[in-house]
Protein backbone atom coordinates (compact mmCIF):
# COMPACT_ATOMS: atom_id res chain seq x y z
CA UNK A 1 0.00 0.00 0.00
CA UNK A 2 2.80 2.42 -0.81
CA UNK A 3 1.83 5.57 -2.61
CA UNK A 4 3.50 8.79 -3.63
CA UNK A 5 1.84 12.15 -4.04
CA UNK A 6 3.17 14.43 -6.79
CA UNK A 7 1.94 18.01 -6.47
CA UNK A 8 2.22 21.22 -8.42
CA UNK A 9 1.63 24.34 -6.33
CA UNK A 10 1.11 27.98 -7.12
CA UNK A 11 3.32 30.76 -5.75
CA UNK A 12 1.48 30.77 -2.43
CA UNK A 13 1.90 27.05 -1.78
CA UNK A 14 -1.65 26.02 -2.73
CA UNK A 15 -1.96 22.77 -4.69
CA UNK A 16 -3.02 23.14 -8.29
CA UNK A 17 -2.27 19.66 -9.68
CA UNK A 18 -2.25 16.47 -7.58
CA UNK A 19 -1.19 13.04 -8.81
CA UNK A 20 -1.24 9.90 -6.71
CA UNK A 21 1.08 7.18 -7.95
CA UNK A 22 2.46 3.90 -6.72
CA UNK A 23 5.29 4.24 -4.23
CA UNK A 24 7.85 2.53 -6.46
CA UNK A 25 7.26 4.84 -9.41
CA UNK A 26 10.14 7.22 -10.06
CA UNK A 27 9.76 10.97 -9.96
CA UNK A 28 10.60 11.07 -13.68
CA UNK A 29 7.40 9.25 -14.56
CA UNK A 30 5.37 11.45 -12.22
CA UNK A 31 6.87 14.50 -13.87
CA UNK A 32 5.93 13.18 -17.29
CA UNK A 33 2.33 12.62 -16.19
CA UNK A 34 1.95 16.12 -14.73
CA UNK A 35 3.73 17.91 -17.58
CA UNK A 36 0.60 18.49 -19.68
CA UNK A 37 -1.33 19.81 -16.67
CA UNK A 38 1.25 22.42 -15.68
CA UNK A 39 -0.24 25.90 -15.45
CA UNK A 40 1.40 28.88 -17.11
CA UNK A 41 4.37 29.95 -14.99
CA UNK A 42 7.73 31.69 -15.24
CA UNK A 43 9.71 29.24 -13.09
CA UNK A 44 9.27 25.74 -11.72
CA UNK A 45 10.88 24.73 -8.42
CA UNK A 46 11.48 21.03 -7.83
CA UNK A 47 13.84 18.86 -5.84
CA UNK A 48 16.68 16.87 -7.37
CA UNK A 49 14.39 13.85 -7.84
CA UNK A 50 12.96 15.65 -10.86
CA UNK A 51 16.37 16.41 -12.37
CA UNK A 52 16.60 15.08 -15.90
CA UNK A 53 17.60 16.55 -19.21
CA UNK A 54 14.36 15.67 -21.00
CA UNK A 55 12.26 17.32 -18.25
CA UNK A 56 14.34 20.49 -18.37
CA UNK A 57 13.97 20.55 -22.16
CA UNK A 58 10.20 20.04 -21.95
CA UNK A 59 9.94 22.92 -19.48
CA UNK A 60 11.94 25.18 -21.77
CA UNK A 61 9.59 24.30 -24.64
CA UNK A 62 6.66 25.39 -22.45
CA UNK A 63 8.47 28.64 -21.63
CA UNK A 64 9.17 27.68 -18.00
CA UNK A 65 12.59 28.17 -16.43
CA UNK A 66 13.50 25.13 -14.30
CA UNK A 67 15.00 25.75 -10.87
CA UNK A 68 16.04 22.19 -10.07
CA UNK A 69 19.33 21.28 -8.41
CA UNK A 70 21.30 18.60 -10.22
CA UNK A 71 21.73 15.11 -8.90
CA UNK A 72 24.99 14.32 -7.17
CA UNK A 73 25.96 11.78 -9.80
CA UNK A 74 25.92 14.31 -12.67
CA UNK A 75 29.30 14.56 -14.38
CA UNK A 76 28.83 18.25 -15.14
CA UNK A 77 27.12 20.12 -12.27
CA UNK A 78 24.16 22.28 -13.27
CA UNK A 79 23.61 25.80 -12.08
CA UNK A 80 20.31 26.97 -10.64
CA UNK A 81 19.06 30.03 -8.80
CA UNK A 82 19.74 29.22 -5.13
CA UNK A 83 17.90 32.32 -3.95
CA UNK A 84 14.77 31.27 -5.81
CA UNK A 85 15.16 27.66 -4.67
CA UNK A 86 14.75 28.79 -1.05
CA UNK A 87 11.08 29.35 -1.82
CA UNK A 88 10.60 25.58 -2.14
CA UNK A 89 9.74 25.48 1.56
CA UNK A 90 6.22 26.50 0.53
CA UNK A 91 5.81 23.17 -1.23
CA UNK A 92 7.06 21.28 1.82
CA UNK A 93 4.71 23.32 4.02
CA UNK A 94 1.82 22.27 1.78
CA UNK A 95 2.64 18.60 2.36
CA UNK A 96 2.91 19.21 6.12
CA UNK A 97 -0.52 20.87 6.19
CA UNK A 98 -2.04 17.97 4.25
CA UNK A 99 -0.50 15.46 6.66
CA UNK A 100 -2.08 17.28 9.60
CA UNK A 101 -5.19 15.43 8.53
CA UNK A 102 -4.75 12.06 10.20
CA UNK A 103 -6.65 10.25 7.47
CA UNK A 104 -4.08 11.45 4.91
CA UNK A 105 -1.00 10.98 7.12
CA UNK A 106 -1.76 7.35 8.02
CA UNK A 107 -3.59 6.41 4.81
CA UNK A 108 -6.69 4.84 6.31
CA UNK A 109 -8.15 4.09 2.89
CA UNK A 110 -7.20 0.98 1.00
CA UNK A 111 -8.47 2.10 -2.40
CA UNK A 112 -6.39 4.69 -4.22
CA UNK A 113 -9.42 6.62 -5.46
CA UNK A 114 -10.81 6.91 -1.92
CA UNK A 115 -7.44 8.03 -0.59
CA UNK A 116 -7.11 10.59 -3.38
CA UNK A 117 -10.60 11.86 -2.52
CA UNK A 118 -9.47 12.40 1.07
CA UNK A 119 -6.41 14.32 -0.16
CA UNK A 120 -8.51 16.52 -2.43
CA UNK A 121 -11.01 17.17 0.37
CA UNK A 122 -8.20 18.13 2.75
CA UNK A 123 -6.60 20.37 0.13
CA UNK A 124 -9.93 22.07 -0.57
CA UNK A 125 -10.57 22.71 3.10
CA UNK A 126 -7.06 23.87 3.90
CA UNK A 127 -6.13 25.98 0.93
CA UNK A 128 -9.19 27.13 -0.96
CA UNK A 129 -11.92 27.56 1.65
CA UNK A 130 -9.76 28.92 4.49
CA UNK A 131 -7.99 31.57 2.34
CA UNK A 132 -5.75 32.82 5.15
Amino acid sequence: MNSKLHAVCDGQGRPVVLLLSEGQMSDYKGAALTLDALPAAKELLADCGYDSDWYRQALHVKGIIPCIPGRKNRKIPLTYDTKLYRQRHRIENMFVKLKDWRRVATRYDRCAHTFMSAIVLAATMLFWINES
